[in-house]
């Protein structure tokens, strides 16, 4: 199989996204996961901080909860388009979290360094904004994991779990955007209800756009990153240039 540009899938980086992404599904309500949730939490809340932030806003504090819940207080700033911004970076920030972490580790090579801003973004978030105890050691206790992972596991293990981070995250985005969204009344108190009260535009709507914009997303960077890497004999790797006498 080929993309548009012509470069050929690894089908062994797929094979195994596919089975990361059904091995997650299967063991979803294992406490084993409950972990990784937070995380997709935390990923959450730190898109609507960074939009608050990016807008000209204040954060003031960042808390998850052991249901998986998690609340990001802000004082937002005064213009429409901005609040709309804030309200929406949640969903499609973790998104783009996955798709990152995917195309930094498989397109870019980035393996190590990617676990290494994973672990300070945790510590620089539970540290500046961490709104009580359990978020606090949360994020300096899945830092230090992740850290200790980055310097000590084999390259082929952090790309193992570097992969399932994306899968994970993915998958986490899904089944959010489904339970929060779209099965029965929306929440009075979710994103999508707080942008129908601040426009015109109703909450199916946005949870319209945003599950089509961060499954395209996921979609586009998944493709990207799941390319094979190109020959080094193809004219992309190092070679002697002259003429051959």
């Amino acid at each position: 199989m080929k993309t548009s540009s012509g470069s050929k899938l690894d089908f062994g980086r797929v094979a195994l996204l596919l089975v990361l992404l059904g091995a997650g599904w299967y063991f979803w309500d294992s406490p084993a996961l409950w972990p990784l949730k937070l995380l997709v939490v935390m990923m959450h809340e730190s898109g609507h901080a960074l939009a608050t932030l990016l807008t000209g806003g204040a954060v003031d504090r960042i808390t998850l909860a052991a249901n998986e819940s998690g609340a990001c207080l802000s004082r937002l700033p005064s213009g429409m388009m901005a609040q709309v911004a804030v309200y929406s970076a949640g969903y499609v920030g973790s998104a783009l979290a996955g798709a990152f972490l995917l195309l930094a580790t498989f397109r870019f090579r980035l393996r190590r360094l990617v676990l290494g801003a994973a672990c300070l973004w945790l510590a620089v978030m539970g540290v500046l904004y961490a709104g009580d105890g359990f978020t606090l050691a949360f994020c300096m206790g899945t830092a230090l994991v992740l850290g200790l992972a980055a310097k000590f596991l084999p390259d082929s293990g952090v790309d193992m779990l570097n992969l399932f981070l994306a899968a994970f995250t993915a998958l986490y985005v899904a089944f959010d955007l489904r339970s929060d969204l779209w099965h029965g009344t929306v929440s009075s108190a979710s994103d999508a209800a707080l942008l129908a009260h601040l426009t015109p535009v109703p909450s199916w709507a946005w949870a319209a756009l945003w599950s089509f914009v961060s499954l395209a997303v996921l979609g586009l960077f998944a493709r990207w990153s799941l390319r094979a890497a190109p020959p080094e004999n193809m004219g992309y790797g190092p070679q002697r240039l002259g003429r051959i006498r």
